[in-house]
C-alpha cells in the first residue's frame, strides 16, 4: 500500500463502529439494527434480520456501521423493553453513532472504557 492508500484505510477503518445487542427480544434487536441502517452504510443487508438461536447461551447480535455519510436521520421505534447497547470504534465514530441512535431511542450512557484511539461504551435503549 502507498501512503494515501494507508490514509484513505486509516479513515475508513477510523470510522467503522461495532455495535453488539444482547439479552433481548429479536424484535427489537431488529429495531436497532433497522435504525442504524437508515443512517449509516452497514456489513449487513436490510433483509438480513436477527434470529434467536436455540440453547442455553445468551444470543449477541453484531453489525459494524461505517458513519463516514449520514444518509438519513432514523425516526423513533418502539423497543418492548429497555436493552443495552455495547459499540467499540474511535471517539469520533462512536460519537457520531451515539446521536444517530438518540433520534431513534431515548439514550442513556451506563459506562465507558477509553483506549488510545478507541474507546467501548455500553449504552441503555428505552423508548422515546
Amino acid at each position: 500500500m502507498n501512503s494515501a492508500e494507508e490514509a484513505a484505510h486509516e479513515r475508513h477503518a477510523s470510522a467503522e463502529v461495532v455495535v453488539e445487542v444482547s439479552g433481548c427480544a429479536t424484535a427489537d434487536a431488529h429495531a436497532v439494527f433497522s435504525a442504524l441502517r437508515t443512517s449509516f452504510v452497514s456489513d449487513r443487508a436490510a433483509d438480513d434480520v436477527p434470529e434467536e438461536m436455540a440453547g442455553p447461551r445468551a444470543t449477541v447480535w453484531t453489525s459494524t456501521f461505517d458513519v463516514t455519510d449520514v444518509r438519513a436521520a432514523a425516526e423513533p421505534r418502539p423497543l418492548t423493553a429497555p436493552l443495552t447497547v455495547n459499540l467499540q470504534g474511535g471517539y469520533w465514530a462512536v460519537d457520531r453513532l451515539c446521536e444517530s441512535l438518540r433520534t431513534a431511542f431515548a439514550v442513556r450512557v451506563l459506562g465507558t472504557a477509553a483506549g488510545d484511539q478507541e474507546e467501548e461504551v455500553q449504552l441503555l435503549l428505552e423508548t422515546r
